[in-house]
């Protein structure tokens, strides 16, 4: 979490459009003491979680379905959701809030991909919370889109523990970064709903061994649904849409369908 990574939590954020008292008792045949803990800090996630709540009755109440995709850095996020963009936004209406540390470029290239985009630029924050997407989001217009996503920052540590309001959480593993990653970070893959193994067309290339990748992923999260793609080439992405199919029936005002 950011209060033991060392990121600033106060950093200012941008948005760009395109003790423990004791009391002792003494007597004269022993003495005693006993300790009293008064909390004094709330939970810095706290407020964090109820900004979450705020944020999860609002986006139902606009019949949106809202993704958070998380991941390290270069397991091909962004590559993975102009595919998706580029694929469905004939039959579904997506918006996207993206958030990194510097620039807007993957805002700028998820825009060109066809899907309207804020930046959310947070300077040395490793992570997203839920106020920053609200503030995001509600400069986008929600009532034309069934679909919001939430790339996060790209960091396998902080964004596991803030809720954003989202209905799914998405965890990308790439399969250059390697069998063990679920492993080495089980709290990120603990909370996820689905996880997406990217760029198995290199798989052989970068001799990634999938039946230990499964393994590994299905002991640290036996709860979440795992899809197999490769968003440069397409594979595997029909399945990833028949899902988004599904639980946007639940929520939308439109079906997404393959292509």
């Amino acid at each position: 979490m950011c209060k033991d990574c060392g990121c600033n939590t106060g950093g200012e954020i941008t948005l760009h459009d395109h003790t423990h008292p004791h009391d002792h008792h003494h007597d004269h045949h022993h003495h005693e003491t006993h300790h009293k803990t008064v909390p004094i800090v709330q939970s810095i996630l706290d407020k964090n979680d109820r900004l979450a709540e705020r944020n999860r009755g609002y986006f139902l109440a606009k019949n949106l379905l809202v993704l958070n995709i998380l991941s390290s850095p270069g397991s091909g996020k962004t590559t993975f959701l102009e595919r998706t963009i580029k694929d469905i936004g004939n039959q579904t209406k997506i918006g996207i809030v993206v958030g990194d540390l510097e620039t807007d470029n993957d805002a700028h290239r998820l825009s060109h991909a066809g899907a309207p985009a804020i930046q959310i630029t947070t300077g040395t924050l490793c992570h997203l919370e839920a106020e920053m997407v609200l503030n995001a989001a509600q400069k986008l217009n929600l009532d034309d889109i069934n679909l919001l996503i939430i790339e996060n920052v790209g960091n396998l540590v902080c964004p596991a523990a803030y809720d954003l309001g989202e209905n799914l959480r998405i965890v990308l593993l790439s399969v250059t970064e390697g069998e063990d990653k679920p492993l080495k970070y089980p709290t990120m893959f603990k909370t996820a709903d689905i996880v997406i193994i990217n760029k198995i067309d290199i798989a052989q290339a970068v001799e990634f061994n999938r039946e230990k990748a499964l393994t590994n992923i299905q002991k640290v999260a036996p709860q979440a649904t795992i899809f197999e793609v490769s968003s440069r080439t397409g594979t595997g992405m029909e399945n990833w849409y028949n899902l988004l199919q599904e639980q946007l029936l639940k929520y939308q005002k439109y079906p997404v369908l393959a292509p």
